[in-house]
């Protein structure tokens, strides 16, 4: 723009008078047909088909105009926007529950970019269906067709609500868990995962001996330590006829680690809630087997993975494992910032 009005300044009226308006327009300055801008908003224009075409279309133009490298983006698109989405649960009732969607596309070398909107225009298209892995196919199907790309991936974030029951008193609540469902198609094949964030107590073991040591010895009384710990547990899907609801993995977690964070409390319920921790003392090394030891006889989990974080209250630092099984989650290097995703707050 800058050169353009600095040779419009020197050039030859003549030359000037040839000039494209368009590109007259842009020079500035040119003289009395320079077009005076209207800086009041018409709320009553409408683009129509002709318009439209005239309008630029910068991330879909040429390969000159890309910046950088010319190399090939394995995913590019948007992330978190949020509409909510109707899901099935296995009772076979529907919760409407709001819901954060990332969805990206590969993007080739010698095209300067995409139309992300058509990414979100996508799945409004299809919110008012009851969201499956089959929904969420043919939603992918669809901008991949728009965007004209080879790989893509879709993911739904969401926080799921479950009733349950104090260990005692017989109270109800809700549970709320943080769950994503991803599918994935990379080189003509696709994998669906489902990733859930499971909170429960962990009692160090080590600390429970020390403690029951301090009282059969000295008569000192003396707790052991336990924590808010989280395990974040993915698994794709194997495919078959029967379906994994969120709440059978939910239930597959359970029975891991029965010592899931209580939602309501009375005090027999906070007893049993120490007997619970006392019967089942676990390292984080003991988390991780124990989930993946459920996971591996369930015949609907092909690949998992699980990521055990215990946030001590004895250190200052947390203790993490990490335990994958096949080539999906198999990686050997880690987010940075993963471990730090795990802290779940009230």
């Amino acid at each position: 723009m800058a050169r353009l009005r600095a040779w419009a300044r020197s050039a030859d009226p003549d030359d000037l008078a040839t000039l494209d308006p368009a590109i007259r327009s842009l020079a500035g300055g040119l003289g009395d047909d320079y077009p005076a801008l209207d800086d009041v908003y018409d709320d009553t224009f409408r683009a129509d088909a002709a318009y439209r075409a005239t309008m630029p279309d910068l991330q879909n133009g040429p390969a000159s105009l890309i910046e950088g490298a010319p190399r090939q983006i394995q995913h590019v698109g948007i992330s978190n926007f949020r509409l909510p989405i109707r899901f099935r649960t296995r009772d076979n009732g529907d919760l409407t529950l709001e819901t954060s969607v990332t969805g990206t596309v590969s993007l080739e070398a010698e095209k300067k970019g995409i139309n992300m909107s058509r990414i979100m225009r996508t799945f409004y298209r299809r919110a008012e269906e009851t969201f499956s892995f089959a929904v969420i196919e043919a939603a992918l199907d669809d901008y991949k067709a728009d965007l004209e790309s080879f790989d893509a991936r879709i993911q739904m974030r969401f926080s799921f609500p479950m009733k349950v029951e104090s260990l005692r008193s017989g109270l109800t609540g809700y549970q709320y868990y943080d769950f994503a469902l991803e599918l994935v198609e990379k080189a003509g094949v696709r994998r669906k995962i489902v990733h859930l964030d499971y909170v429960y107590s962990s009692t160090c073991p080590c600390s429970l001996e020390l403690s029951e040591h301090a009282r059969r010895e000295r008569g000192q009384l003396a707790t052991p330590h336990s924590q808010r710990s989280v395990a974040r547990v993915s698994v794709v899907l194997d495919e078959g006829d029967d379906t994994l609801w969120f709440e059978d993995l939910i239930d597959l977690c359970r029975a891991a680690v029965p010592t899931e964070t209580q939602v309501m409390v009375k005090r027999e319920d906070e007893q049993a809630f120490a007997e619970l921790n006392a019967a089942n003392p676990i390292f984080v090394e003991d988390a991780a087997r124990l989930f993946a030891l459920q996971l591996q006889d369930e015949p609907r989990v092909g690949d998992f993975r699980v990521v055990a974080s215990h946030q001590e209250s004895l250190h200052s630092h947390d203790a993490v494992s990490v335990l994958t099984e096949g080539p999906t989650f198999d990686h050997d290097s880690l987010d940075p910032r993963l471990f730090a995703t795990l802290f779940h707050v009230g």
